[in-house]
């Protein structure tokens, strides 16, 4: 698990019901907005409506960048990651609210790039394959929830 200093938390801007847009930047907790610039390389903690931690990592210049762990309401982890100024980047992992893996794989210029992998719920693997800038490519394999392989099929 990347490590995250929250010492200076910060509660992500919401769009409001009326459907306008948040502010640019965080808001810290307790304190008056600051423009985004303020937030070059400032750490954040997002809640729930409940007040418990969604997800926690970076921002600079208004954007989510470096690691980022996300959580479900109960507390666990739902994935692990980390952004280049707002797009997913490098390895990325998903985790099923009851523990276990969901999926695995890789970013590029905020699309799928590279070996990705999903599992049943029941932890046999799901699906394989390569992703290149976001197209499936090469040979994907399936299998069913007890593991065992059901197809295999190649992107062009």
């Amino acid at each position: 698990m990347p490590h995250v200093t929250t010492a200076r938390p910060a509660r992500r801007a919401r769009a409001p019901a009326s459907g306008a847009p948040p502010p640019t930047a965080p808001a810290a907790v307790g304190r008056a907005p600051l423009p985004a610039r303020a937030y070059a390389a400032s750490m954040a903690r997002e809640y729930f409506t409940d007040g418990k931690p969604s997800g926690e990592g970076g921002y600079r210049d208004g954007e989510r960048h470096g690691p980022w762990t996300f959580y479900f309401r109960n507390g666990r982890v739902k994935a692990q990651g980390a952004y280049a100024d707002g797009e997913p980047d490098g390895a990325w992992t998903w985790f099923r609210e009851g523990g276990g893996p969901l999926q695995e794989g890789s970013f590029k210029d905020g699309l799928r790039d590279g070996r990705w992998r999903r599992w049943h719920a029941t932890g046999h693997l799901l699906d394989e394959g390569v992703y290149r800038l976001g197209r499936k490519t090469g040979e994907w394999i399936t299998y069913d929830e007890s593991g065992g392989e059901v197809r295999r099929r190649n992107h062009r």
